[in-house]
C-alpha cells in the first residue's frame, strides 16, 4: 500500500498537494456586518425550486420498480418503503396522481387482487436514455472530479459516505456509484473503514483522497477571472424590490475589495468573526454550490456538509448575510439554497444533459391522459397551462389533480388565503347568484296592483343581493297569501251555493207534502 501511494504521488499529472498560501497582511480588526434583511421573494428561483416538486421520489420509486425482476411491484411493498422513498402523501394516491409515468393493473394470479404498480413506456424511454448517460465515459469523469473536488476542499481530505448520500441526488450520481464509479478511479479516491471517523450514524465508510490534482484544484471564479489568487468581486443580484441599507452598502463595497482567498487554500490563520474568514467561507459555499449539477441543494446538506467541515455556524452566518449571492427559498416546504448566479431568468444559465433528462420527467409528470372508451391517448400538456383545465381533465381519475408547472407564474400563501376566503365567501352566494340572473338583465320592472292599474316602474334594488332575495321572498310570500286566500273564499262560496241548493230541495219536498 505505502509503495503503490508513492507511485500515484509521483504521477507527472498528480502532483503532491502544495504547500498553503498565507495571508499574513489582512486586516482582522474588520467585524462582520450585524444588520438585518427583509426578505425578498424571486419568482423565477421559486419557480425553479418548485417545478422539481416530487421528482425526487418519482426517480426513486421508479429506480425500486426498474430493479424488480418482474418490473412492476406490488401496492403493498411500495408502502412498507414510504419513507426511504420520501413519498408525500399515500403510494396508492402518489402512482395515481402521475399516470403517466405509473401504471396500475391487478394481475390475474395476485392474491385477493392486490394493484400492482409498473413503469409505462413513456418513464422506461427516458430511463433508457439515462442508463446511457450514466454509462458514458464523459459522464463518469465529471462525477470523479465533482468528488475529487469536494475531497480537496475538505480540510482532512476525507468526507464520510453518509454525507455524500445527502448530496447524492445534487452531483448527479447513480445508485450504484459504490460499485460502478468509484473503483474506476482508483488513482483520485477509495473507500476505506474509520471507526472514529463515523458521522451521526453507525456507517464508518469514509471517500478518501488519494492523490491532490493542481488543474482541478481552481475555483470557477479563478477561471472566471484568469488570475489565481487576484482580487475580484462575487457577482451580486438582488431580488427585485430588496430594499439595501445604506451601511450594508458601504460595508458590501469594502467586502469586495478585500483579497480573494481560494476555497482550497488553507484559512485556518483566519479569525472566524472576520470579515476576511466571511469572504473566504462565501467562496467555499460558492464553490460547493458550483460543483453541484443543479446549482442548488437543501440547506440542511449544506449545513450537514459544514458540520464535518467545522463551518457550520459560518455557513448560516454567510447565507443570510449575503442574500444577493445565494437565494432561500421555501417554496416546496424546506429551504432550498439557490446560487443566484447559476441561473437566467429561472432556468439554468448553462444547459446539462443530466438536467435536460431531469427536464424530461418534469415534463411527463406534467402530460395528462385523457381516456376515451378502451383507448388510452397520451396528451402532452403545456405548461404555462391554468390550473382550473387541470383538474377539468383529471376528475375522471378517482378524483386525483394532476399538478401543471405554471411558467413564470407563482403563487405566494397570503395569495392562496385570499383565494380561499374569496371562494367560501361566494359559496355562500352561489344559491342567490342563481335567483338574480333574470333580475339582472332587466333595469326597470312594471308592477300592477291588484285591481289592475299600473302603479308605475320601480327600479331594482342596488343595496345588496340579499336586500333583493329578501324583497323577492316577501313578494312571493304575499302572492302566495293572496292565492290561498281566495281559494279559501271560493270554497266558502262553493259550500254555501250546495247549503242553498239543499235548502231549496228541502222546501220545495216540504211544500211538496202540504199540497197534497
Amino acid at each position: 500500500m505505502t509503495m503503490r501511494r508513492i507511485i500515484l504521488f509521483s504521477s507527472s499529472n498528480r502532483r503532491q498537494q502544495p504547500p498553503r498560501k498565507q495571508y499574513n497582511n489582512l486586516n482582522h480588526l474588520r467585524t462582520l456586518f450585524e444588520g438585518t434583511f427583509k426578505a425578498v421573494r424571486d419568482r423565477g428561483l421559486d419557480h425553479a425550486v418548485e417545478r422539481e416538486k416530487h421528482l425526487k421520489p418519482l426517480i426513486s420509486l421508479k429506480n425500486l420498480i426498474k430493479r424488480e425482476p418482474s418490473k412492476s411491484l406490488p401496492i403493498s411493498i411500495i408502502t412498507q418503503n414510504k419513507e426511504s422513498l420520501q413519498l408525500p402523501f399515500r403510494p396508492i394516491e402518489f402512482t395515481r396522481k402521475y399516470p403517466s409515468a405509473f401504471h396500475e393493473f391487478l394481475p390475474v394470479a395476485a392474491a385477493l387482487n392486490a394493484p400492482h404498480i409498473r413503469l409505462t413506456p413513456q418513464a422506461l424511454s427516458i430511463d433508457s436514455d439515462e442508463q446511457l448517460l450514466y454509462q458514458s465515459d464523459g459522464y463518469k469523469e465529471q462525477i470523479a472530479n465533482r468528488l475529487l473536488k469536494l475531497l480537496m476542499i475538505s480540510r482532512i481530505h476525507k468526507i464520510p459516505l453518509s454525507i455524500i448520500e445527502h448530496l447524492k441526488w445534487d452531483l448527479g450520481l447513480p445508485h450504484d456509484y459504490l460499485h460502478g464509479i468509484i473503483p474506476e478511479f482508483p488513482d483520485y479516491f477509495r473507500v476505506v473503514h474509520e471507526k472514529s471517523r463515523a458521522f451521526r450514524n453507525d456507517d464508518d465508510r469514509v471517500l478518501e483522497l488519494v492523490c491532490w490534482s493542481n488543474e482541478l484544484a481552481v475555483s470557477v471564479m479563478e477561471k472566471k477571472n484568469k488570475k489565481k489568487g487576484s482580487d475580484f468581486e462575487f457577482p451580486v443580484q438582488f431580488s427585485t424590490g430588496f430594499e439595501m441599507d445604506r451601511s450594508y452598502q458601504r460595508w458590501l463595497s469594502q467586502w469586495q475589495k478585500l483579497p480573494y482567498v481560494s476555497p482550497y487554500e488553507n484559512a485556518a490563520h483566519l479569525s472566524a468573526s472576520s470579515d476576511e474568514s466571511d469572504r473566504w467561507v462565501v467562496g467555499v459555499l460558492h464553490e460547493i454550490l458550483h460543483v453541484l449539477v443543479p446549482k442548488k441543494t437543501e440547506k440542511d446538506n449544506l449545513l450537514i456538509l459544514g458540520d464535518w467541515l467545522g463551518l457550520r455556524s459560518r455557513f448560516k452566518r454567510a447565507l443570510l448575510q449575503h442574500p444577493g449571492i445565494f437565494y432561500l427559498s421555501s417554496k416546496i416546504g424546506t429551504q432550498i439554497v439557490v446560487l443566484r448566479e447559476g441561473y437566467k431568468r429561472g432556468s439554468l444559465a448553462e444547459r446539462h444533459p443530466f438536467m435536460d433528462l431531469r427536464s424530461q420527467y418534469i415534463h411527463l409528470m406534467n402530460t395528462t391522459i385523457k381516456e376515451d372508451g378502451k383507448d388510452v391517448k397520451v396528451v402532452l400538456a403545456k405548461i404555462n397551462q391554468d390550473e382550473s383545465n387541470d383538474k377539468d381533465l383529471e376528475e375522471g381519475r378517482a378524483g386525483e389533480d394532476d399538478r401543471e408547472i405554471k411558467g413564470d407564474r407563482d403563487e405566494s400563501s397570503e395569495v392562496e388565503a385570499e383565494d380561499a376566503n374569496e371562494d367560501a365567501f361566494e359559496g355562500e352566494d352561489d344559491s342567490e347568484d342563481d335567483d338574480e340572473e333574470q333580475p339582472r338583465k332587466v333595469n326597470f320592472k312594471t308592477a300592477q296592483s291588484s285591481w289592475g292599474r299600473v302603479v308605475g316602474r320601480v327600479k331594482p334594488m342596488r343595496d345588496s343581493k340579499r336586500e333583493r332575495s329578501a324583497g323577492r321572498s316577501t313578494q312571493k310570500f304575499r302572492e302566495r297569501n293572496q292565492s290561498e286566500a281566495s281559494r279559501r273564499l271560493q270554497i266558502r262560496g262553493r259550500n254555501k251555493d250546495v247549503e242553498s241548493s239543499v235548502q231549496r230541495s228541502r222546501s220545495s219536498k216540504s211544500r211538496g207534502k202540504v199540497i197534497t
